[in-house]
C-alpha cells in the first residue's frame, strides 16, 4: 500500500483540508455524523467498516477537532461522537458532494436518498457559488492568486 504524503504545508486550503478529511471512510462517518449517528456500533453497522479502521478514524477524527466525545445521551456508560463547530462547517462540503453525485451519478429514474427542508420536506436548492454582489459564479470567472514562490 502507498503512503500517503502530507499536504499541509504547500500553501494551498483544498490540500490542506484533504489532509484533514480526504480519505472516503472519514467523509462517510462525517454524514452519517450529520445524520445523527452517535455511537461506535452504530457507526460500524451503518457504513460496513472494519472496526479498527473505524476506532482509527475516530480518533483522527476527535484529534483533528472535527467531532468530540460526550457522555451518552442516556445516561450509560457509553461515549458519543458528536459533531463540533468545525465540523458542522463541513455541511456545505457534504451537500456539494451530494448534489454532484446526483447530477453526474445516477439515471433520471434511478432512485437515491433525497436532502429536503426538515421543517417543509421541499427539496433543497442547488448549491450555487456567488460573488459579493450575488452574481453567479462559475469555474472559469475565478482563479486562484497562489503564494508567491510556490
Amino acid at each position: 500500500m502507498v503512503k500517503r504524503m502530507s499536504q499541509w504545508d504547500r500553501g494551498c486550503p483544498v490540500a490542506r483540508a484533504l489532509d484533514v478529511i480526504g480519505d472516503w471512510w472519514s467523509l462517510l462517518i462525517i454524514r452519517d455524523a450529520f445524520d445523527g449517528v452517535r455511537r461506535f456500533n452504530e457507526f460500524q453497522t451503518g457504513l460496513g467498516i472494519a472496526k479498527g479502521m473505524l476506532a482509527t478514524r475516530l480518533r483522527d477524527l476527535t484529534e483533528r477537532g472535527i467531532l468530540k466525545t460526550e457522555p451518552a445521551s442516556d445516561g450509560s456508560a457509553y461515549r458519543e461522537y458528536v459533531l463540533t463547530e468545525k465540523g458542522r462547517g463541513l455541511f456545505l462540503v457534504i451537500v456539494a458532494l451530494r448534489q454532484w453525485g446526483e447530477v453526474y451519478l445516477y439515471g433520471a429514474d434511478e432512485p437515491r436518498s433525497s436532502l429536503i427542508e426538515a421543517e417543509t420536506g421541499a427539496p433543497v436548492a442547488r448549491l450555487e457559488l456567488r460573488a459579493k454582489d450575488g452574481r453567479p459564479l462559475g469555474w472559469k470567472d475565478t482563479e486562484v492568486q497562489k503564494i508567491s514562490g510556490r
